[in-house]
């Protein structure tokens, strides 16, 4: 067909054979771009990871005309339409980054863990020793607190005691000074009315001289026995008189034995009496 034309096209145009040369190249450029078109396409499919749809394309070649008066203008090649790519898989995902255990690591957290612990035990021994001293504290003040108050309350009662037996003392002392009292009372009063007794004897044996003015005193020293029986019988003060003295001396020992006391515990070895005439 394509001789044909190139023949009628010499018969009839001799002078425009480079028209007809012009073709062929289009032609097969044409061609030659279907075929890289073709190309991407098989290459495309084989890349992908899935089977992509197939498509459809076209070739056209261009239309002959007839020999005219002109030659026809070259055939105008149709733009296919640009394929469009296909979808791109998604990229797979990382696999995760498994670190290897540093044995380095490892054992410094061993040690801040055995650290961490003994650091808590050392936190609770702690905290019991407190406890223990406190409790030991509050045990130590309670005892000390409970002697004080035992040490105060027999500090009280010894106090009581104290008083109670310094109150009996006294009493004891009041009634014994009393008794001494009423005793010493009644041994003067029984030894004074002894004594009256021994003077009321001796006076009744006495000569007054006659001669004797005013009532001298005379003091004698008289030593007797336990019965009454006098021994001797000395002048210790004179009554300025010596008449009346050896008056008093002679009746003393005619008054022998004298008169005994009432209490045999009055009794006195030796007497000092006192003699007047007027008494």
């Amino acid at each position: 067909m394509a001789a044909t034309a190139a023949t009628l096209t010499r018969n009839e145009r001799p002078r425009q054979p480079r028209r007809t040369k012009g073709k062929l190249p289009a032609l097969i450029l044409a061609i030659a771009v279907q075929l890289g078109f073709l190309a991407v396409l098989v290459f495309s499919v084989q890349w992908q990871s899935r089977k992509p749809e197939p498509i459809t394309a076209e070739l056209y070649a261009p239309p002959v005309k007839a020999p005219v008066v002109e030659a026809p203008p070259p055939p105008k090649v149709e733009p296919q339409p640009a394929p469009q790519p296909a979808p791109q898989p998604a990229p797979p995902k990382p696999e995760p980054v498994v670190e290897k255990p540093d044995p380095r690591a490892a054992e410094i957290a061993l040690k801040a863990k055995q650290e961490q612990e003994r650091k808590q035990r050392e936190e609770v021994e702690r905290r019991a020793r407190e406890k223990e001293a406190k409790e030991a504290e509050d045990k130590r003040k309670l005892e000390e607190k409970l002697k004080a108050e035992r040490q105060q309350k027999e500090m009280a009662a010894m106090r009581a005691q104290l008083d109670r037996e310094v109150q009996q003392r006294a009493q004891a002392e009041r009634e014994q000074q009393a008794r001494a009292a009423a005793d010493a009372t009644a041994r003067s009063r029984s030894e004074a009315d002894w004594i009256r007794r021994i003077q009321a004897k001796v006076k009744g044996n006495v000569i007054v001289p006659s001669e004797l003015a005013g009532n001298p005193e005379a003091i004698f020293e008289v030593v007797q026995l336990p019965t009454g029986e006098i021994i001797e019988a000395t002048l210790r003060k004179s009554s300025g008189s010596r008449a009346y003295d050896d008056a008093v001396q002679r009746a003393i020992l005619k008054s022998s034995p004298l008169p005994r006391p009432d209490r045999p515990e009055l009794f006195q070895r030796n007497l000092t009496l006192k003699f007047r005439p007027q008494d």
